[in-house]
């Protein structure tokens, strides 16, 4: 059994339809969910006024691009998105589906601290998600993802095993509510790259999490065919001194996805997480050529190494520079494309992890 006995077969069916969409081989889904507030400082950062207007021409943009339907298989959008419409009057919604991707949006949560555990947060907002699942149905969405942060620090014992359990069951009772609703969730145990750890440390957090994540959706009896994965890739933190390649971290990823992934789910797309597009395209892709057991898609869900480098054409300009940013934004879902089926070659470095020194390997002093 996958759970799922609250669902109709009419209903199981529409969640595993819209997996399937997701999981679409050589596709991804573009992440445009940031708040207002969010998209508002990368947008005051190049220089480009934080209105709606602008906000939404360039939400437009994002989803009107030439050809980029022939990369992309879906869109989260921020609920103020879901509202908006194109130049000649199409709401966002109905513009993704009439090219062939399917809209889905972020919850507006919020992260809390965990009192008691000195440091280690949770996601709230499940008290009122029914009522909005409800509406963002209504307004066109088809599936929903929420995150759930987790930071590694070894030495202060983060994350407890509290922290876990909380963020991994909250993710379980999220998706439950959205099935319910009609919309299918995408979970998301994002593990940061801040701190120091090492690739082995982030490999032992990373089992623990989504083997937690997994038994927590099973209890609380989610239809796992009806549901995917959004996660980060696994990798050392950003301060960590050892060095390793990009196949040394595409092995930890896979022996990590073997030791956890259920096979009745169809996909894993990853977050970017503070990854530049070329180490998330260089290590994707070795993830890929890797992965050779396991039967799931493995793609991508970029938001800032996507859409960063567009801003940046903005700076020091007048305004949006939508065309020049259109352009460069198709050229590198080529590259996440390549990525999602391994293809994806880089110059030489991409996706090495570089520290001050070398991995030791067996016995090595």
């Amino acid at each position: 059994m996958s759970g799922g006995t609250f669902l109709t077969a009419a209903q199981k069916k529409a969640l595993e339809c819209t997996a399937s969409s997701l999981a679409t081989s050589g596709k991804g889904i573009t992440a445009c969910d940031e708040s207002a507030g969010t998209i508002g400082k990368r947008f005051e950062a190049v220089g480009i006024t934080n209105t709606a207007e602008n906000r939404r021409q360039y939400r437009q943009m994002l989803f009107a691009a030439p050809t980029c339907n022939d990369y992309l298989c879906g869109a989260i959008l921020d609920p103020e998105t879901l509202l908006q419409t194109s130049d000649d009057g199409t709401l966002f919604p109905k513009l993704l589906r009439d090219r062939g991707m399917v809209p889905g949006v972020k919850p507006h949560l919020k992260v809390y601290a965990l009192p008691g555990t000195g440091g280690d947060t949770v996601m709230q907002g499940l008290d009122s998600l029914a009522a909005r699942c409800r509406k963002y149905y209504a307004e066109g969405a088809r599936f929903a993802k929420w995150r759930s942060p987790i930071v590694i620090d070894a030495s202060s014992g983060h994350p407890s095993d509290l922290a876990i359990r909380a963020n991994m069951s909250d993710l379980a009772r999220y998706a439950l509510i959205c099935q319910s609703e009609g919309l299918m969730p995408i979970v998301e145990p994002d593990v940061s790259l801040s701190g120091s750890h090492t690739l082995e440390e982030a490999v032992a957090v990373n089992t623990k999490v989504l083997a937690e994540l997994f038994k927590q959706m099973i209890d609380h009896g989610v239809y796992i065919p009806g549901a995917t994965l959004k996660s980060n890739i696994v990798n050392p933190g950003v301060g960590c001194p050892i060095s390793y390649t990009v196949d040394d971290i595409a092995r930890a990823n896979v022996s990590v996805l073997e030791s956890t992934f259920p096979v009745a789910m169809r996909t894993a797309n990853y977050l970017s997480g503070g990854q530049s597009l070329e180490d998330a395209a260089a290590r994707l892709s070795a993830i890929n050529k890797f992965s050779e057991r396991g039967p799931w898609n493995l793609s991508f869900s970029w938001s800032a190494a996507l859409q960063l480098p567009l801003l940046e054409l903005c700076r020091g300009k007048d305004g949006l520079q939508l065309d020049a940013m259109s352009s460069l934004y198709i050229e590198e879902l080529k590259i996440a494309t390549a990525a999602s089926k391994g293809e994806w070659t880089g110059n030489e470095g991409d996706g090495d992890h570089k520290g001050d020194r070398k991995r030791k390997i067996g016995g090595e002093k």
